[in-house]
This record gives C-alpha cells, structure tokens and sequence, in this order.
C-alpha cells in the first residue's frame, strides 16, 4: 500500500511539474522544454513526415543528445509540396546519405531563439547567413514581423511557429521544406 501511495504522489508531483512548465501548442500536443526534440516532436501530429523522416536517416540518437540544436521543422504539408514520391524515395535505406543531407540542413548548432535570429538579422543589415550541420548555408531574413528562411536553391520558407524551447534546444516550426545545393 505505501508503495502505491509513493507511485501516486511521484505520478502527481511529475504531472505538477509537467503543468507548470511554459509550453508551446505545436501539432495539437504541447510541447514541454523539459523534454528533447525527438519526445516532443513524436507528439506533433502536424511532424509525423519528420519524425518518420529523423528515424530512417538514423538522426534520433543525435536529436536526443545534449546539443543544444536549432531545428527549422517543416510541417507535413511542407513535406506534401515536394514533388510527388519525394518522400517515399528519400526514406527508402538506399537514399539514406541524402535523406541525412536533407535533415542536417533544416538544423543549426546552438539554441537560436527568435530574439537572437532578429539580432543576426540586425548585425547583417537585414540578412544572417546561419551554417547548418550539413556544412550548407541559409539566410535568415524579416518579411514584417515574420522570420522567413531562404535555402541555397533560393526556396523560401516561413517560421510560422517560433521559440518552441527544448531541454536540448528550440524548434522554429516552418511551412517549406529548405534544400541543400
């Protein structure tokens, strides 16, 4: 009995925790800056593309780890815009180098929030070139009061859900897939 009374109070005091952490609705599911991208990016129903994308490339272990990550997250309707089968091909085990250029593009080392992406974009007159972990390059500019990504095929996407904090660092939510050269 003791046991169960210690389980509900442990159960409780972790639901309380869980509550009085800020989250950000991503997906219909919140998204809690105690956990990595990878457990919140499992309940986005709006990433199910992404997450089935992260595991074939083989990136789940990496987007778990400590970073901290800057991840620029395309929508499933992002991904639905590419040409079709796109999708079908790049997660086949053959097409897996490709498929990690891909994702490696759309994430930045550090924690890049909306203020300090609006600080980059100041110091550069109006533009900041980021370094992804693919070794590419993207430009981040303003476009009113929207952060909006240019990729180095010259496709444009726009954050439409910024500043979702992670234990491992922040995902801006995007409404296009970015491509390397």
């Amino acid at each position: 009995m003791k046991s169960i009374s210690l389980l509900l109070i442990a159960a409780l005091f972790i639901n309380t925790s869980f509550a009085q952490e800020k989250t950000v609705e991503v997906g219909g599911a919140p998204m809690y800056p105690s956990k990595n991208i990878v457990e919140n990016a499992i309940n986005s129903k709006d990433h199910k593309t992404l997450v089935t994308a992260v595991k074939a490339a083989g990136l789940v272990e990496t987007l778990e780890s400590a970073g901290p990550f800057t991840v620029f997250a395309p929508t499933d309707e992002a991904f639905g815009m590419l040409p079709k089968g796109t999708v079908e091909t790049l997660v086949k085990p053959e097409n897996k180098a490709t498929l990690t250029g891909i994702l490696t593009y759309h994430v930045v080392s550090g924690r890049l929030d909306s203020k300090e992406l609006a600080r980059l974009i100041k110091e550069g007159n109006g533009t900041a070139e980021l370094t992804t972990v693919s070794g590419g390059k993207l430009w981040v500019m303003m476009k009113g009061k929207h952060i909006v990504l240019k990729d180095e095929k010259g496709g444009m996407a726009e954050v439409t859900i910024r500043d979702v904090y992670q234990s491992n660092g922040v995902i801006h939510v995007i409404d296009h897939v970015v491509m390397p050269k």
